[in-house]
């Protein structure tokens, strides 16, 4: 009785939080402490969100006594803790080749045979001096990423635990008093 009891309090506090650490992408913050908004424009809104990729990737594992959260792209931890990064030669040509992706992404009026200039090229512009920018960065250069946390200790965190706890516990005595009752 007492494995399962763990065993289920611990299944559904994997969800719960997980569900929650989800939830933060939709807030832009960890929970209640909002991310620093990035210096590159971004059309989705969020830095975090640019494919969705980080938010799908998060996982947790659980045992009879933990749970254990993670996730398997490699600037998961860059992200969630914050850190340098140092410029690559492999970088540079991805910032070079989102450069001339956006640089060329203004559009033309087919009937006056003339650029647009509206918001979205104005952004797209921005967008494209952001990657020169980052493309005319020298190997070995250092990139700092500010820390925007998804996943780790929270009192929010601490509050889940304490609900699952809670209902776990109501739901065992409802069985036990069941049990008994037979």
């Amino acid at each position: 009785m007492k494995h399962q009891f763990l065993h289920n309090f611990i299944t559904d506090l994997k969800v719960e939080l997980l569900d929650e650490f989800d939830k933060n992408f939709e807030r832009k913050a960890f929970f209640d402490q909002p991310w620093e908004n990035t210096k590159m424009p971004n059309r989705r809104g969020s830095l975090m969100m640019r494919s969705g990729a980080l938010r799908r990737s998060i996982r947790a594992t659980s045992n009879d006594t933990s749970i254990r959260f993670m996730s398997s792209l490699p600037y998961a931890e860059i992200h969630n803790e914050g850190g340098v990064i140092t410029v690559t030669e492999k970088m540079k040509k991805y910032f070079w080749a989102m450069y001339y992706k956006n640089s060329n992404a203004i559009r033309y009026d087919v009937k006056t045979k003339s650029a647009v200039y509206d918001a979205r090229a104005q952004k797209l512009t921005r967008e494209a001096a952001f990657w020169k920018k980052m493309a005319l960065k020298k190997v070995g250069s250092k990139i700092k990423v500010e820390q925007r946390q998804f996943i780790g200790p929270h009192r929010e965190v601490d509050q889940c635990v304490e609900r699952v706890f809670d209902r776990s516990m109501k739901e065992f005595e409802e069985f036990i008093y069941k049990t008994l009752k037979k």
